[in-house]
């Protein structure tokens, strides 16, 4: 009942419709809130901290996944490419508890969220959660002191964690109807031109608003077995290829599961499309016993261990390809200052 209700609110954010207008009012005192905020942090109540390193926080305006967790990696990898070692701050959605924690190849997705463990799994960097990101920050920083820069997960509207530049994600909705939570999608204001220090990527086939930027490239990389894939082996063009022409459950407890359904199928691949609430736990399996195979995201396969009872099913997981473009990349190195040569 509660996802159906808000499938359909986030339905509503692409027009000015009776539930836009409806919810207007709670929109105006949502502005009024940020506006506060703002006030508040021009005279430094709360103060904005300065950790010891460069920060690069990735995020975005509108609610939902806009593409924040793959343009982490290839800012991540950006930043090794330029010499930089990079460790990277999340909060850490829809764990359990609030407190800081280290993440690990052995932590639970339930106590530090799904997303922070497969940003750690898929780029080796070390990960820290805390709802205070300063304070998981300074905490990783103690951790692992070889840390020169930092990349805060969906940080953009954490104004409490200083930051040297921004990549903000957009997908195809744009701005939808240009209106504030929950009348429309936005988070924050758009405004006549990007804040400055911001560069804007779209995770889209083109610029989905009036913010100059540039395009992501975004392609299937290929597919591995659950087992292969929990141990570290590199995704197969040749295995995708090879699950053409069978029966697949294809899975994804993401928030725009349809973009991955139809990556799948443009990759002629014959599926049944089974969407789930965005970071759905598999405390239970959600397929029926017996299915013979069923291929899933990333982001799934961090909520299935190895040793998870499936119950005979063959389980893939198809794996992105996400890179920036070269304006993209230059556009971030010109917001930072230039490496510490490593001794």
């Amino acid at each position: 009942m509660v996802r159906s209700l808000q499938r359909r609110l986030e339905a509503s954010w692409g027009t000015r419709g009776p539930v836009a207008w409806l919810l207007l009012p709670v929109a105006l005192l949502y502005q009024l809130a940020l506006a506060l905020r703002a006030v508040l942090f021009s005279v430094g109540m709360p103060r904005a901290e300065c950790l010891p390193v460069p920060v690069v926080v990735v995020g975005n305006l509108v609610a939902g996944g806009a593409g924040k967790t793959p343009a982490v990696l290839a800012v991540v990898d950006l930043l090794r490419r330029q010499g930089w070692t990079p460790g990277i701050v999340s909060r850490g959605y829809g764990r359990d508890g609030a407190a800081l924690q280290a993440v690990t190849r052995d932590t639970a997705a339930r106590l530090c969220g799904d997303e922070p463990l497969l940003l750690h799994l898929r780029s080796g960097a070390p990960v820290q959660v805390g709802r205070d990101r300063p304070a998981a920050g300074r905490e990783l920083l103690h951790r692992c002191p070889e840390i020169d820069v930092m990349v805060s997960d969906d940080g953009l509207q954490h104004h409490r964690l200083a930051r040297d530049a921004q990549l903000i994600v957009f997908d195809e909705r744009g701005a939808g109807n240009g209106l504030l939570l929950p009348a429309g999608p936005l988070r924050e204001p758009m405004t006549r031109a990007a804040p400055p220090r911001s560069v804007v990527l779209y995770n889209a086939a083109a610029p989905s608003t009036a913010w100059p930027g540039t395009v992501a490239q975004r392609r299937l990389a290929g597919a591995a077995s659950l087992a292969d894939w929990w141990a570290g082996a590199a995704p197969s063009a040749a295995t995708l290829d090879g699950l053409a022409g069978q029966p697949l459950l294809a899975v994804a407890g993401v928030a725009r599961p349809d973009r991955f359904f139809t990556m799948l199928r443009e990759h002629r691949l014959q599926i049944e499309a089974l969407a789930l609430p965005d970071h759905f736990d598999f405390a239970a399996l959600p397929w029926p016993r017996g299915t013979p195979d069923v291929i899933l995201t990333e982001k799934d396969a961090v909520k299935l261990p190895v040793a998870a009872r499936l119950a005979g099913t063959r389980v893939w997981v198809a794996t992105l390809d996400f890179r920036l473009d070269p304006a993209c990349e230059a556009a971030l190195c010109r917001l930072l200052p230039p490496p510490a040569p490593k001794e």
